[in-house]
């Protein structure tokens, strides 16, 4: 499946800002209530020895700081798997996503 627009351009903000490793960008939008073909949830995988000594909250800040503009205006949910090279090649292993809950959908069916 090819990247839309919207996921193009966080593969391209994150390459530039983390010159990471390894790099999944996947839209999970499908998983939510949205019209087919939106790209508005998104889980990233990102790889990168700038993660080196950082906290987890550190590196989810430093991916948050490089899509701030995706964030307030494209993106709904950005679901965070950040590694050192060192802890993929000892564990690539990847939590699943949850299953959707119903979001707005949900509260406006009470």
């Amino acid at each position: 499946m090819s990247e839309g627009p919207v996921a193009k351009q966080i593969r391209a903000k994150l390459e530039a800002a983390l010159n990471p490793q390894h790099l999944d960008v996947i839209n999970e939008s499908y998983m939510h209530n949205v019209p087919k073909g939106t790209e508005s949830h998104f889980k990233v995988i990102v790889v990168a020895e700038v993660f080196e000594g950082k906290s987890l909250l550190q590196r989810h800040r430093m991916l948050n700081e490089a899509l701030k503009e995706e964030l307030v205006e494209l993106v709904h949910a950005l679901s965070i798997e950040s590694k050192t090279p060192r802890q993929w090649e000892q564990n690539c292993n990847v939590r699943p996503s949850p299953n959707c809950l119903g979001g707005m959908a949900k509260e406006v069916a009470k």
